[in-house]
């Protein structure tokens, strides 16, 4: 069964081999790393790692091994639905290049499985939604969000984050649980839904 880890660690030759050893000790197997934010002033850097777990192994033991190391924390562990690998920025690009006047409906397909989310879906300023992942509400409101940000509702489950598509379209992203959207991830957003936009509109 695919995991997905998200830890931190010093931002130092051999963090990630140590971290990647702890791992091997405590019954994953890696199968693809990502780094996702660099901590410039505090040393660190945030990665997402994608692991299987033998049988038999639980992911409680390898949070703890993680956790044990110098300078590392774990910020979050669970089971990605997507499997397989990560899928990268520049995958997200090419596939929304391929069929341009179908960019923005590629563009909800894409972004839960680029931001390991569990779903994404696009709503007009009317309340009307545009197109969603099978996972995503049926019903969402319009929220005004400026760019790329992270969307403060009355939800005990879902964590989410939105962008701005033009003036009366935006994307939202949600996350069951966490973990909590990074600042890097708001400007890979924004960068690849303006991306979306100005394909859509050339097409």
């Amino acid at each position: 069964m695919p995991f997905l880890l998200r830890v931190e660690l010093p931002d130092v030759p051999g963090s990630l081999g140590r971290v990647a050893s702890a791992i091997g000790e405590a019954g994953g197997d890696i199968e693809a790393i990502e780094i996702v934010e660099k901590r410039h002033d505090e040393g660190t850097a945030v990665d997402d790692v994608l692991l299987e777990i033998a049988p038999g192994s639980m992911p409680d033991s390898i949070v703890s091994v993680c956790n044990a190391l110098d300078g590392v924390q774990v910020l979050w562990i669970s089971r990605y639905a997507a499997g397989g690998n990560l899928f990268l920025d520049l995958e997200a690009v090419e596939e929304l290049t391929t069929d341009p006047a179908a960019a923005l409906d590629r563009l909800v397909g894409l972004l839960p499985v680029t931001f390991r989310a569990d779903w994404a879906a696009r709503v007009h300023r009317g309340g009307k939604v545009l197109g969603r992942t099978e996972a995503a509400p049926e019903d969402l409101d319009f929220v005004d969000v400026d760019g790329a940000e992270r969307i403060n509702l009355e939800d005990e489950v879902n964590i989410y984050c939105g962008a701005r598509l033009d003036q009366d379209e935006v994307v939202v992203i949600g996350r069951r649980g966490g973990p909590e959207f990074l600042d890097s991830e708001l400007a890979r957003l924004a960068h690849l839904v303006g991306l979306a936009a100005s394909i859509a509109r050339n097409a």
